[in-house]
């Protein structure tokens, strides 16, 4: 019984198959890769998309009483703020510039801090790009070790 252990013909995986047949299922492969990619982001952007759709509505009613109530607590804090001015003829105008110096600062800050929070997350599918960051990993470790 002899033993040939450096025989390149027995380490090889089964019969040599055309050219023609290996690039067809490279390219069926590909196509199933690039399929369920794209499934992933069409689910990822349907789930966000479903919850957008059930926030707008409370989002919109919050808005509306939100401004009805800020509008009504602007009007009893400049007349709060008019009677210190008792006398003045411009008492109502002090008070006015001063709410509305009020305002503006909280404005600002509002507008800072929703500027940084916008540059920490994007509206991107994260989890999609994720998987095809480590596809691309995959696809490299793959191509170094056939060649």
């Amino acid at each position: 019984m002899s033993s040939n252990v450096y025989n390149i013909e027995d380490r090889r995986p089964g019969p040599e198959r055309p050219l023609g047949e290996t690039l067809h299922e490279a390219i069926n492969e590909f196509k199933l890769f690039v399929e369920t990619r794209f499934a992933m982001l069409r689910s990822e952007m349907r789930e966000n998309l479903a919850n957008l759709k059930f926030a707008a509505p409370l989002l919109v009613a919050g808005a509306i009483f939100g401004v009805s109530a800020w509008l009504l607590w602007t009007g009893a804090l400049v007349a709060v703020i008019s009677t210190a001015f008792r006398g003045n003829p411009f008492g109502a105008f002090y008070a006015l510039v001063i709410v509305g110096a009020l305002y503006s600062i909280v404005a600002a800050c509002a507008i800072w801090m929703a500027m940084g929070r916008l540059s920490k997350k994007s509206i991107m599918p994260e989890r999609t790009i994720n998987v095809l960051k480590e596809d691309k990993v995959w696809l490299q470790q793959e191509s170094r070790t056939q060649l």
